[in-house]
């Protein structure tokens, strides 16, 4: 491994994670300072060096989180996303992490004696590794909000039987139940509390969650607020509507469970070939590197890899 790479590789290692120390220490003391802050401002006292010099670098922090900020607004749904995902990191710490992560795949690449074209796959790799953790959480979400629905739909239900009005029983299901349904509906609840239309904020928890049994429950509140009817019984129906759905669903990821392992053994299989034969006999699987039919080999294996995937995905998902 050439020496000067791994010095590189270490010293953004380095300079990546003093920036995170510094950020972290910084704010946990601003708000300690900012009374001494305040003084200074109002001649009551006069900042020292030290206080000067580190006021500077959290206005230069902050200037730095502004800039992130002001390209991230570009992209318009990013924050949704994370939002959805519920994730515990904000955009800008996000995106570090992630540079972080295709630094440190970089680095395990050229540890490990890998071809040199295979260094920037590790980079990528380690790039994607915290997006794809994202997707899972943010999928995972999704799935168990989808099995809590019919249990919330049916406590609302309870809850206007017994006399309750419609904003109560969304706050008896932010009382009751757990996250991430108690949190939606809790955020639904504020907002027709700071005088949202309870409609309009169904439909902000509808973006939030686009799924499309909580769209029926959406869509029977707003005909009902407009046409009138017995809501409790509306729910209790939509409620039944959706265990019936989950019994289908699963009747159907059992039926079509072969498909979806045979998808993964397929899709594993030629990369775990791939690294077993560069073990047993680098020369031997250098000649695709080092040869121009091998590298079109190798872009035609990652094009039929990607068609079999859609192929095999769009028979396996059988829409409920």
């Amino acid at each position: 491994m050439d020496p000067n790479l791994l010095i590189m590789v270490s010293a953004f290692i380095g300079v990546l994670a003093l920036v995170f120390g510094v950020g972290f220490a910084l704010q946990g003391k601003s708000d300690s300072t900012l009374d001494a802050r305040l003084a200074a401002f109002t001649g009551a006292a006069q900042p020292s060096r030290k206080e000067t010099t580190d006021a500077l670098m959290r206005d230069g922090l902050a200037t730095a989180q502004g800039v992130i900020g002001g390209i991230l607004q570009r992209f318009g749904k990013l924050p949704l996303f994370f939002r959805q995902a519920d994730s515990p990191l904000k955009i800008d710490h996000f995106l570090i992490l992630c540079s972080g992560t295709a630094a440190l795949g970089a680095m395990v690449t050229t540890i490990a004696r890998a071809p040199l074209p295979l260094i920037p796959v590790g980079a990528i790799m380690g790039f994607s590794a915290p997006w794809l953790w994202l997707f899972w959480r943010r999928r995972s979400r999704f799935a168990k909000f989808e099995r809590q629905l019919s249990d919330a739909l049916e406590l609302m239900a309870r809850a206007l039987k017994s006399g309750h009005s419609l904003a109560s029983g969304l706050n008896v299901v932010a009382s009751e139940m757990p996250a991430p349904i108690s949190t939606e509906f809790r955020t639904v609840y504020d907002e027709q509390n700071l005088g949202i239309p309870i409609e309009q904020a169904l439909r902000n928890m509808l973006v939030r969650i686009p799924n499309l049994d909580l769209q029926f429950f959406v869509t029977a509140v707003a005909i009902q607020r407009q046409a009138g009817g017995d809501l409790a019984e509306i729910l209790g129906k939509i409620s039944h509507l959706v265990r019936e759905r989950f019994k289908i669903l699963g009747m159907v990821k059992a039926l079509t469970g072969e498909g979806r392992i045979s998808g993964i053994v397929l899709m594993a299989l030629p990369i775990a070939l791939f690294f077993t034969v560069y073990y047993l006999n680098p020369d031997y699987v250098m000649l695709l590197f080092n040869r121009e039919i091998g590298r079109q080999m190798i872009g035609v294996a990652i094009f039929l890899q990607i068609l079999g995937a859609v192929v095999i995905k769009k028979i396996v998902d059988i829409k409920v």
